[in-house]
C-alpha cells in the first residue's frame, strides 16, 4: 500500500503567494488614502470646533458686559478654564499656566502635540496662531490658522487642506 501524501504543492504555495502580493498592492495604496481622508476631517472638525469656541467665547463675553461682571473682558469663564481674550474674541496662544490650554485652543477644548492624542502641532507666530495635521502627506497644506482679533473685527480663521495633501 502507498501511503497517502498531505500538505501543499510548490505550485499552490506560488500561487497563493502571488494572490496574496496582489491584494497587498490593491490594499496598501486604499488603506492610504483612509487615513489621509480621515486627517482631512479631522482637520474641518477641528475648524468647526474652532469657529464655535469663538462664537461662544464672545457671546460669554457680551453677556459678561451686559451683566457688569466686567468693562474689559480680558478673561472669560468656560468649561472650568479661563479664556484669554482679545477684542472680545479668544487670542491665539498656545499655553497658559501649567500648559493649560487657555485662549482659542481651551475654548475649543483642544489639546495640541503628539502625547495629547490630538494629532495636531500647534505654532504661534505673532498674533497667528497655526494648527498642522501630525502625518500629513504635505504638512504645509494641511492647516488650520487662527488671527487674533483686531479692534472691532472678528478673527480670522482658515483652513487650508485637502484629502490628498493631509
Amino acid at each position: 500500500m502507498k501511503k497517502l501524501q498531505k500538505g501543499f504543492t510548490l505550485i499552490e504555495l506560488v500561487i497563493v503567494i502571488t494572490i496574496i502580493g496582489i491584494l497587498a498592492a490593491i490594499a496598501l495604496p486604499r488603506y492610504i488614502a483612509a487615513q489621509q481622508d480621515a486627517r482631512f476631517a479631522k482637520m474641518q472638525a477641528l475648524y468647526g470646533s474652532i469657529r464655535s469656541a469663538a462664537a461662544l467665547a464672545r457671546a460669554r463675553c457680551e453677556l459678561d458686559i451686559a451683566a457688569g461682571i466686567t468693562t474689559t473682558c480680558a478673561t472669560v469663564a468656560m468649561d472650568g478654564l479661563t479664556i484669554t481674550m482679545t477684542n472680545r474674541y479668544p487670542a491665539a496662544n498656545v499655553n497658559g499656566p501649567a500648559t493649560l490650554p487657555t485662549g482659542i485652543l481651551g475654548a475649543a477644548g483642544i489639546t495640541p502635540g503628539a502625547a495629547a492624542g490630538d494629532g495636531i502641532t500647534a505654532a504661534l507666530a505673532g498674533t497667528t496662531l497655526t494648527l498642522t495635521a501630525t502625518g500629513a502627506s504635505v504638512p504645509a497644506s494641511c492647516i488650520i490658522s487662527y488671527t487674533s482679533a483686531l479692534a472691532n473685527a472678528a478673527p480670522v480663521i482658515s483652513l487650508t487642506a485637502s484629502a490628498a495633501n493631509c
